[in-house]
């Protein structure tokens, strides 16, 4: 299972949220690029950045994001207000591994179903619940659609993975949300990542153990100081095969 170290962006500042509310974020007195190189040398193999300010259309984090790109090692997959065919060409350029897109996918699913099929393995689909409905707008607008119906809708769309975030129980009933990304997951025809759900390495093992979920964001966590990024990684290795003794 795969392990993405994870930084939301705010006026150049380190960030979390508590269920979603943008407006009232934790800051962490970190240094982004320090922290961005700390995921690598770690050992992951990707990162998740979000960038809270475009998801808000207000300040510009562009730089800072184009320097964690440029320098990290890694891959990055990168979301926040990604509502357009340009915008997200232009960060593919700026050399991001892959492209979040949520409100984008509600309100003009063809075009977000055409820029997977034309950028293989880099487009992933942000599947955000409240209360049962897919939320756009960075969690403020209520959509139209179940999360069933929104994943369904897509098709075989070649999507790199499918993050889905229970905003409704953020990490207050771990055990609703479980149930839900992992029932989500069994229908899904992309990889599904798990979205505010872990707070130690238990709740890594139990994603693993469901078996349908390819991957875990990990932010909260490691801020707070619960879970590290090499303990993540450990955990979420697979399971050495039992060797038969020769008789």
């Amino acid at each position: 299972m795969m392990i993405y170290p994870t930084m939301e962006l705010q006026d150049g500042h380190c960030v979390t949220l508590d269920k979603g509310r943008l407006d009232e974020p934790m800051l962490w007195h970190v240094d982004p690029v320090e922290t961005a190189h700390g995921f690598a040398a770690s050992g992951a193999e990707w990162m998740h950045l979000t960038d809270f300010n475009a998801i808000e259309g207000n300040g510009d984090n562009a730089d800072l994001i184009e320097e964690i790109i440029r320098t990290v090692g890694i891959p990055v997959q990168l979301g926040g207000g990604m509502r357009s065919r340009e915008h997200i060409e232009h960060w593919l350029e700026k050399g991001a591994g892959r492209i979040v897109v949520g409100t984008l996918a509600a309100r003009d699913p063809q075009l977000v179903e055409e820029l997977a099929r034309q950028h293989p393995d880099q487009i992933v689909l942000a599947v955000d619940v409240w209360q049962g409905q897919v939320m756009t707008d960075g969690w403020r607008q209520s959509g139209a659609f179940t999360p069933e119906a929104f994943i369904s809708a897509f098709g075989n769309a070649p999507f790199a993975g499918i993050i889905i975030t229970d905003i409704d129980s953020d990490m207050s009933n771990v055990e609703a949300q479980l149930g839900l990304i992992a029932g989500l997951a069994v229908d899904a025809r992309a990889p599904v990542i798990a979205s505010g759900v872990v707070r130690t390495s238990d709740d890594i093992s139990r994603l693993k153990y469901i078996g349908t979920i390819s991957g875990a964001l990990v932010g909260r966590a490691i801020f707070r100081k619960t879970l590290t990024v090499e303990d993540a990684l450990k955990t979420a290795m697979p399971e050495p095969e039992p060797v038969a003794e020769i008789l």
